[in-house]
């Protein structure tokens, strides 16, 4: 089982007009704080915040309480002008709990109403989370031989498109990590995923990605195994032996 909160600020639209026309320095400035803030908070409680868009931010929270959501809320309270309201779903894969947070916020299925708190808590520390880093091979030496900056930013959103729509289908969420990274919130069948996945990217973009799986009981532990298992193809790579592409460690 996968709990999943999903944050969005409130009210974002209205409340952008009240600045005028020269905003968008302000906004993307606001935007850049709130994350970071974001950020800051969940991963003190062992979650990892993933941008879904600039107004809008999912974290898996596993084992986080209704108290501590509320705890965080006071903060962001405290700090910012905007508020957020925070919706809380379950289910047996990532899309599911997604779809149950989502529905919850539709029909008003308050937690909490006085800090705008929807949803179903599960609440159990014991169920586990998979989480995978993926990057593109040796990027830096592709780059000097034939992209420029801007054509590899290009690429690395054509995969990423790629890669939502994939793993979509199979009840997982993808996020844009930066760079050449990318991190699926999964579920069991993580492996044949990955797998089918990297055989897309050689014979769609003529690009080989690595894939570090982690395996934990918290989102923040999960992606901490994740990258380690990436660094460790990266390890075995630069050692001149023959790499896997695929890591995973539990």
């Amino acid at each position: 089982m996968i709990q999943l909160t999903i944050m969005k600020i409130t009210g974002y639209g209205p409340w952008t007009l009240t600045l005028g026309s020269d905003r968008e320095h302000e906004l993307q400035m606001l935007q850049s704080q709130l994350y970071n803030k974001l950020q800051e908070l969940f991963s003190k409680k062992n979650c990892l915040v993933f941008l879904n868009r600039s107004d809008e931010y999912f974290s898996v929270t596993n084992g986080l309480s209704l108290d501590e959501h509320i705890v965080i809320q006071k903060e962001l309270e405290s700090l910012f002008d905007v508020k957020l309201s925070m919706s809380i779903g379950y289910g047996e894969n990532p899309y599911d709990a997604n779809l149950d947070a989502y529905e919850a916020k539709k029909s008003q299925k308050f937690l909490n109403e006085q800090y705008s708190i929807f949803g179903t808590l599960n609440g159990h520390s014991e169920h586990s989370v998979t989480i995978m880093h993926l990057d593109v091979d040796d990027l830096t030496s592709k780059r000097k031989q034939k992209m420029s900056p801007y054509d590899t930013s290009s690429l690395m959103f054509k995969i990423y498109s790629r890669m939502s729509e994939y793993f979509l289908s199979k009840n997982s969420l993808t996020f844009f990590m930066g760079g050449d990274n990318f991190m699926v919130v999964t579920n069991s069948e993580f492996k044949n995923f990955a797998k089918d996945f990297i055989k897309i990217s050689k014979d769609e973009f003529e690009i080989e990605l690595n894939c570090g799986i982690g395996t934990a009981q918290t989102s923040r532990d999960a992606v901490k195994l994740a990258t380690k298992s990436l660094d460790t193809i990266r390890e075995i790579r630069d050692s001149g032996k023959e790499k896997p592409e695929i890591y995973e460690l539990n």
